[in-house]
């Protein structure tokens, strides 16, 4: 629905005018007070009323504008600005009355109808907001839009759906309006009149790819899934360099077998910078899970994702940072851990890893503020008094190293592997401490422990 605003600051700008005509040469423009030459009494009500009306005290607004309606009963803009309070104030009969009143004195003014229209629309009174927005389509194509909206509410479904039409027709294809139609189609239960609608509108528009896709989707939702593949693939001969239809196309190489087919087309829509965020994400997720099954088609994956911004969910970027550590690209590997952790900064395992590659990759510093920051949530894990213990130690720090690892200990539970580790850095710590005593018996208690691979 079309809203008409007033600027505030221009109502308390008149407020400091003394005299000012207003002349009102478009009535499509927002109606202006049209004073004239008024008494002084006339303007210094009507300015009260529209100071009121701002900071919604509505009530001091209408006796303002009964006062000018005393003065001067003529005045359209007056029973215009009565209409729109006492719609503020729902007491909708007498904003339909004054309104109508308006539109009487001047029935081309497209404000006037907007706000008779909201009148209606606001107590869900369809059959009459139906007729209001006839009159203001005229005006803008926008109001064909909210007829249409409007039709839907009435389950007049044919009278929405050419109103859709025509305006596909004028201003070309919209997300808002497909929803529409989408909804229509559900709301009535005929998904066969839809797919008809499709079918004839691409022999109508051949060369128009929204309507194969339209088409290939409703086809998806309807079970129809060899009309779909065939529709995409009679969109692909159409429109051979189209990106969109890999979205259907990854799917359907999938479910025949032909996997290479699939991971090109899922490659192409993961590099199509006219593919929404949303869907690349969809695409990567689905690519992800193929991959954790088919693990020859990491790299694939890797190379489709390397360097493309798309929204990745904490599962692929967690999984595409195992991918890079497994190919050796560990700074790749660090990076999409990262950034999964953003997304579940609480995630134990992703903090584990990230300071394991941290410390693999020298990044002490980072590794000592993220052992710190992990050690916060999870107080009782070993693993991460070690890490904090080992980033200590290569920051020369082996005091802080101690207190961290014999800290450690006190959580270690029959984990033979960890307790020798624990031992070692504990020996070199109190090695750096020129503690040499306690550095050998720390070594001589790691050497005891025998681990089996």
């Amino acid at each position: 629905m079309l809203k008409n605003i007033y600027i505030l600051t221009i109502i308390f700008g008149m407020l400091c005018v003394p005299q000012i005509i207003y002349a009102q040469d478009n009535t499509n423009d927002e109606p202006e007070d049209d004073l004239g030459n008024v008494t002084d009494a006339y303007q210094e009500s009507f300015f009260e009323a529209l100071k009121q009306k701002a900071i919604e005290n509505y009530e001091r607004a209408i006796d303002a504008l009964q006062k000018c309606k005393e003065i001067d009963s003529q005045k359209p803009v007056i029973y215009f600005e009565l209409g729109k309070n006492y719609n503020a104030l729902k007491k909708f009969d007498a904003a339909e009355e004054n309104l109508k009143i308006a539109i009487k004195m001047q029935p081309d003014n497209e404000w006037f109808l907007d706000e008779l229209y909201d009148v209606y629309y606001r107590q869900d009174d369809i059959d009459n907001a139906i007729k209001t927005v006839k009159q203001l389509v005229k005006y803008h194509p926008d109001y064909k839009q909210d007829l249409a909206t409007l039709y839907i509410k009435k389950e007049k479904f044919t009278e929405a759906i050419s109103l859709l039409d025509e305006l596909d027709r004028e201003l070309g294809t919209d997300e808002v309006r497909t929803e529409m139609r989408n909804n229509i189609y559900s709301l009535s239960g005929n998904a066969d009149v839809e797919i008809e609608n499709l079918k004839n509108r691409i022999s109508a528009n051949p060369n128009n790819e929204n309507n194969y896709l339209q088409l290939i989707y409703r086809y998806g939702q309807t079970g129809q899934a060899k009309e779909a593949y065939d529709t995409a693939k009679q969109l692909l001969s159409v429109k051979p360099d189209s990106k969109f239809v890999h979205l259907a196309l990854y799917k359907f190489y999938l479910e025949e077998g032909k996997v290479d087919d699939a991971v090109a087309s899922m490659k192409l829509v993961l590099n199509a910078s006219e593919i929404d965020e949303q869907s690349k994400s969809k695409v990567l997720k689905d690519f992800v899970a193929f991959v954790k099954k088919n693990p020859q088609y990491q790299k694939d994956l890797i190379e489709a994702t390397d360097g493309v911004d798309t929204q990745k969910d904490t599962e692929s970027l967690s999984n595409l940072g195992t991918y890079y550590l497994k190919s050796g690209d560990k700074a790749k590997a660090l990076q999409n851990y990262k950034e999964a952790l953003k997304q579940s900064p609480n995630d134990f395992k992703l903090l584990r890893d990230i300071i394991l590659l941290q410390i693999d990759l020298k990044q002490f510093n980072d590794a000592l503020k993220q052992s710190e920051n992990a050690l916060e949530l999870y107080p009782a894990q070993p693993i991460l008094y070690l890490l904090n213990g080992v980033s200590n130690i290569n920051l020369n720090n082996p005091k802080n190293a101690i207190d961290s690892l014999e800290m450690g200990l006190d959580f270690l539970v029959e984990n033979p592997k960890m307790e020798r580790d624990f031992y070692l850095q504990l020996s070199q710590a109190y090695g750096a401490t020129n503690n040499n005593v306690k550095s050998k018996a720390f070594a001589k208690k790691a050497e005891a422990i025998k681990v089996s691979n």
